[in-house]
């Protein structure tokens, strides 16, 4: 359910950027703008103006949505809850030294004990 009211919102982004772009500048940002004629409070009510509202609309609408989904996902536990009921992290432990007969290399040759002879 989540991943597909991302997907509308996604895609309703899109598209409020896309319209938003190809409306015609109506003045007044920064001095900038599309012609002068009288200035009347309330300009005409283009299709391009309607789109960009039911779009606006729609994409608020998903917004409170998924934060309405990520709050019943989240539980009710905090994200400072989760680090201090964290358990410890193990200690970084100096490996073991081996042992010395792993270290020497195995005897060569003859290997029986040297005994005093009697002659």
């Amino acid at each position: 359910m989540e991943n597909v009211v991302l997907t509308i919102h996604l895609l309703l982004a899109i598209a409020l950027i896309g319209v938003v772009l190809l409306q015609r500048s109506e003045g007044g940002g920064l001095g900038m703008g599309g012609g002068g004629g009288a200035v009347s409070g309330r300009a005409a009510a283009t299709a391009l103006g309607k789109v960009t509202w039911i779009l606006a609309a729609a994409f608020i609408v998903t917004s409170i949505t998924l934060t309405i989904i990520a709050a019943q996902n989240a539980a009710g536990v905090s994200v400072l809850d989760r680090l201090t009921d964290a358990p410890p992290a193990p200690e970084a432990s100096t490996p073991a030294l081996p042992d010395a007969e792993t270290l020497l290399p195995p005897p060569s040759g003859d290997t029986a004990p040297l005994t005093p002879t009697a002659d």
